[in-house]
């Protein structure tokens, strides 16, 4: 059986109780998975028994996390072991910490006009086995405007700016802000998706909810890749100050 850990915490609004609970099913559903959820960050220092599971899932916003705590995830994501969220739980999770923007590949920084935007979520085709089947879909949610690291590979994007929101970036030119992506860091693979500000986002979109699901299993294969495969960190490692 693979092992998920799942860390729910920081800003009540974004439910993570309840996307912990339905994340946590869409794994054990499998019969492949089994699934601890810790609503502690202390469960990070210890860099071992962090480093013995296959996935961790974040649902945690505007938190703090130690140095030590990043430090841990980031060898072990680098090790294999895979790392997925969503929304705010995942890309709003450490808003002073570098190197878990670095990771997760985006942060968020606005969500123009609130919550209950309706809005278009344009999947890119033959982007990846995750969306493969999966096509374009509305959402009536917060519209997320990430920042992003260029290196990621977008599966799905919406359009800015909204035609019916009015806000200082109007000025701009229409751009395609990535809602769901992948990327590596070392031998593990991320994936996120934008969506779930409230939990039932995923049951009012089917789409988001199999996008999500297809996104944890795919993460969670990464260290399985990586045993046998023969990967290693070494070509990874660095000594340098980096943050």
């Amino acid at each position: 059986m693979k092992k998920a850990l799942i860390i729910q915490g920081g800003w009540d609004g974004h439910e993570p109780q309840l996307t912990s609970k339905r994340f946590a099913k869409m794994l054990t559903d499998t019969q492949e998975w089994t699934v601890q959820i810790e609503d502690t960050l202390s469960c990070l220092d210890d860099f071992d028994w962090l480093s013995e599971h296959d996935l961790l899932v974040a649902c945690w916003t505007m938190g703090e996390i130690s140095m030590t705590q990043s430090q841990n995830v980031s060898k072990a994501v680098g090790k294999g072991m895979g790392l997925a969220g969503c929304h705010g739980g995942m890309c709003d999770s450490f808003r002073q910490d570098t190197e878990w923007q670095f990771m997760t590949g985006g942060q968020w920084v606005s969500h123009p006009g609130g919550d209950n935007i309706h809005y278009v979520v344009n999947v890119i085709p033959n982007s990846s086995p995750i969306t493969s089947g999966l096509e374009d879909f509305e959402v009536c949610s917060e519209q997320y405007y990430v920042h992003i690291d260029p290196a990621i590979e977008v599966l799905a994007t919406t359009r800015f700016p909204h035609p019916d929101v009015p806000y200082y970036h109007v000025s701009n030119k229409q751009v395609d802000i990535p809602v769901a992506w992948t990327k590596f860091w070392g031998n593990g693979r991320i994936f996120y998706q934008s969506l779930g500000h409230h939990d039932d986002v995923f049951d009012k979109s089917p789409t988001a909810h199999q996008l999500m699901r297809n996104g944890l299993l795919w993460a969670g294969d990464s260290k399985e890749y990586a045993v046998t495969h023969g990967l290693t960190t070494e070509r990874f490692e660095n000594d340098a100050k980096m943050y």
